[in-house]
């Protein structure tokens, strides 16, 4: 059994991922959110709930208590919220970080899947990957996440690419992330300090 914190519960992909921890494992989860009413019915056998931004140290420092994974799918200023998370979790002795980005970032997607995705030609990736260099320069056992463009699909069928890999698609489902999430919580070595790319196969 693994302790997780998930931080954007209230997001498309944290929604996913919270209901796919209660579906597939038997892990304790904290649910951080802002608007933590979205959340619906709670497991209290399984769910505790901390309400507040990662920006606040002090709910920040609450919710990281005892938890072995963090794994966040924020949206804002994702640079200044990395190093709040890293400054956190290290005050916390938390070592395992999951945080999703996006396709795009190393200018790694190839032409055939669709090269204008790339940072080269979309400057509104530049906050993923400030992001990603911010956590790459930690300490921490983190894994970051590139998605494909995700949807709702049910498939769990899907490819991961590393850092230095030409990305293999162009759309995953939220369902295949969820997966992926699940398999880095329970696995330590990993995607260990590494950029995981996911995409529908």
């Amino acid at each position: 059994m693994v302790k997780v914190l998930i931080i954007g519960a209230t997001g498309s992909v944290g929604q996913v991922t919270r209901h796919y921890f209660l579906q597939y494992t038997t892990d304790q989860i904290t649910l951080m959110a802002r608007h933590t009413q979205r959340l619906g019915t709670i497991d209290a056998t399984r769910e505790k709930v901390v309400a507040g931004s990662v920006l606040d140290a002090t709910v920040l420092q609450t919710a990281l208590q005892g938890q072995d994974v963090v794994f966040a799918a924020l949206s804002g200023n994702l640079p200044k919220m990395a190093t709040a998370l890293i400054q956190g979790m290290t005050a916390a002795g938390v070592q395992r970080l999951l945080f999703i980005t996006s396709m795009g970032i190393y200018n790694e997607i190839p032409a055939r899947v669709g090269a204008n995705g790339n940072l080269q030609h979309n400057p509104m990736l530049q906050n993923y990957r400030e992001a990603a260099d911010v956590i790459a320069a930690s300490s921490l056992n983190y894994t970051t996440i590139r998605p494909g463009w995700f949807d709702n699909g049910t498939d769990t069928d899907y490819q991961i690419t590393h850092q230095n890999e030409p990305f293999g698609g162009h759309d995953v489902s939220r369902q295949s992330i969820a997966d992926l999430v699940v398999r880095l919580a329970h696995d330590s070595d990993f995607g260990a300090r590494d950029s995981l790319g996911i995409n529908r196969k």
